[in-house]
This record gives structure tokens, sequence and C-alpha cells, in this order.
């Protein structure tokens, strides 16, 4: 998502201090960097990651912070992270060309292997998921008219372009949001792809792992600016997608939908304005974007939990944390 995610790094800047805070307790990082990755491993320990090369990590439930990204990486934007412990995490940056590249460390952040660098000026990478331990995929905007996947067998040490016959056919604009990590995701064998930019926004899912997708479409606003921003599931029959407008963020025009792996519907309630990411707490679910933080007990009514600015949200159990601009992190 090339120039929409230029845009993104610098438009949607709404001050923290007018948040009300009754939802999240912050918890201040030392950094003022833009934290658009996020992976919460339990309440205690936590990775986000963003813009400058910042890799932060708290194992004491954000009391204090240890500022871990790779050396030499601060012209790199880290937009996704995705951690198995306190010890191990692999961490993508966005970017055309060379920009685009995965880091992977298995000790805390002390060292990290640079596991791959994109070499395609075509290819942009806007996401990363893992099904378990070993197997994970990279999302790349569309190449050639069709999304392009990475694939991983061991754990983020070693990274493959996927055949992209198993692949639909990309819309005219199509691309993916690198906005808040959450554009793909994963549950059990199956994995999702949230799109916008084109006529239509469109979920892209795969029942086998990654090697074949088929797309549906999603009763969400798309255009330029506009789409399915992240999308999360409960299990594999259970999901859901959120998105709206980045350029319009208080934008009351609906932009939330389920799905029982039948077809995707309008919520018939729906947080008001823009969201970039959600995330599932117990059989609630936790909505967050640029004017606020929503919450739903079962995705049907919605609450104005918070007004404060987040990008990105993850949940962990019953503790959820978000992350956003000016290194703001927050936890419930």
């Amino acid at each position: 998502m090339r120039i929409v995610a230029a845009v993104l790094a610098a438009f949607l800047v709404l001050p923290g201090v007018a948040s009300a805070d009754s939802f999240w307790e912050l918890k201040p990082t030392g950094s003022d960097a833009r934290l658009r990755g996020l992976s919460a491993v339990s309440g205690q320990v936590v990775w986000v990651s963003g813009a400058q090369g910042t890799v932060l990590r708290t194992t004491n439930a954000g009391r204090t912070w240890e500022s871990v990204g790779p050396p030499g990486a601060g012209a790199l934007d880290f937009r996704d992270i995705e951690a198995f412990d306190a010890r191990t995490a692999v961490a993508l940056s966005i970017g055309e060309g060379e920009s685009s590249r995965i880091y992977r460390t298995s000790d805390g952040g002390k060292t990290w292997q640079e596991a791959f660098r994109n070499t395609d000026p075509k290819a942009f990478y806007d996401c990363v998921a893992f099904f378990d331990p070993f197997r994970g995929l990279a999302l790349s905007d569309p190449v050639d008219g069709r999304f392009r996947v990475l694939r991983t067998w061991d754990g983020g040490r070693s990274w493959h372009v996927d055949d992209p016959k198993g692949m639909p056919d990309a819309l005219p604009g199509e691309f993916a949001f690198a906005a808040s990590g959450q554009c793909v995701t994963t549950s059990g064998n199956h994995a999702w792809i949230g799109t916008g930019g084109g006529a239509k926004a469109r979920v892209l899912q795969s029942r086998d792992g990654g090697r074949s997708w088929t797309a549906s479409e999603v009763p969400l606003p798309s255009g330029a600016a506009a789409g399915v921003f992240a999308v999360a599931f409960k299990t594999p029959w259970r999901g859901v997608a959120i998105g709206g407008d980045y350029l319009k963020p208080t934008d009351p025009t609906p932009a939330f939908a389920t799905t029982d792996g039948r077809g995707w519907k309008a919520g018939a309630r729906a947080p008001v304005g823009y969201r970039s990411g959600i995330a599932y707490r117990g059989n609630g679910l936790v909505a967050v974007g640029p004017s606020g933080t929503d919450t739903s007990g079962d995705g049907r009514s919605w609450e104005v939990a918070d007004t404060g600015s987040f990008d990105t949200v993850d949940c962990a159990g019953s503790t959820c944390w978000a992350a956003g601009e000016k290194g703001r992190v927050g936890r419930t």
C-alpha cells in the first residue's frame, strides 16, 4: 500500500490529550514513535513496533520497557510484529523494494536475524501472521495482478515467495492496509486477508494453510482510502472485519461486518468512525481507531469506552493492549 502507507504515517495524528482514558491504563514507553505493530503474549509480556526502527518489549505489564529494535534499522517502519513468548518475535517493516524486510529474534531482542529482504520493486509488504510457532505468512500488495504471499515453515527463520496460482485476481486498485498489522490473521489452518482500495472491499480466505484462496465481498465502504483495515477470528467459523475511510476518521458510515463462515453480512450496529484495529476479548470485541475505542459483548451492540487515539489492539485472555501515535500504549 505505497501512497496510502505514507499518508497514514503523517495524516492521522489526533491529540491523545483529549482522551477520557476510561478503558485504558496508559503505560508510558519513553518513545515518541508511532506504534502500529503489537503482539500481546500475556498480561505481563507484550511487544510493540513502529516507526524509526522501533521495537519495544515489556515483561512486567508495562511498568518498564526495553528498546530492543534491530541495530541499524532506524530508517525502517515496523508496522507488524508477531511474538511467541518473551524471547522470540518476528518483526516486519513495510515499504517499496528493500524497505520491506522481516527480522527474527530468539533472545529478547539482544540480537536479530534478517530473515527476508524484498528485492522486487513491485512488491510492498503489509503484515505478517502465524498459524503456529513454525508456519506463518506475510502479505504483499498485488504483484502482476495478484496479492503476493510469503510463507515460512521454520518459525520465521526463512521465507519463500508462494506460487500465485492459488490466489484470485486482484481488483483494479485493490491493496491491503498497513495500518495496524491486522490485514492478515489466522485461526487453526485458516487464514484471512482484508482488502480495500478498489471498487469493493473484500476478504480473501484460505482453508489450507495459505496454499489456495477464495475471495468474498464484504459490505464495507471501499475506495482509495477505504476498505477492510483489520480482520479477527475467534474460530475458523466466527470472525469480524472492520475499517472505514481513514481520511474521514469520524464518518458515521457503518464499517463493520461479521461472518459465520458462510459469507459476510453488515453488523446491525457498528462503531462510529474509522477503526483500524479489532480483537476478541473473550467472547466480546475491542475496536480502536484515531477517534476512540469501542467495546462489544456480543458483536451486535457497541459502547464508546475511550476517546483517545490508538491504531492497533491485541488481547491475551481478558487483558488487552493497544498502541498508537507518539509511543502511546494502553493496557486494560
